[in-house]
């Protein structure tokens, strides 16, 4: 078991910039390619970026590609989300997985779920 704890999330300006972190429970943590998601109020959670188990390969929606960076440390058992430039329509509850695919954009690949994290970007 895994458990995932989000915390970052908050109010920011359009324009602004957060970093949301993931912590994890477990010390497998560096076996597992990490994701991040969103849902926004009415709308379906949707993919936002990934990282494999080694931190080498990363991958984007393309919405916020260019504005979000996701990193990982696995020595602290924790993945990052970088968030430059935001928009309006980037608020949303982030939440971050775990699952034992590289890429996986796919919701039911995730294994394990933090409780997630409000983000809220005003004009």
């Amino acid at each position: 078991q895994v458990q995932l704890v989000e915390s970052g999330g908050g109010l920011v300006q359009a324009g602004g910039s957060l970093r949301l972190s993931c912590a994890a429970s477990r010390r497998t943590f560096n076996s597992y390619d990490m994701g991040w998601f969103r849902q926004a109020p009415g709308k379906e959670r949707e993919f936002v970026a990934s990282i494999s188990w080694s931190g080498g390969n990363t991958y984007y929606a393309d919405s916020v590609k260019g504005r979000f960076t996701i990193s990982r440390d696995n020595v602290k058992n924790t993945v990052y989300l970088q968030m430059n430039s935001l928009k309006n329509e980037d608020t949303a509850v982030y939440y971050c997985a775990a699952a034992r695919f590289e890429g996986s954009e796919q919701i039911n690949e995730y294994e394990y779920w933090g409780q997630g994290t409000q983000v809220t970007v005003s004009s």
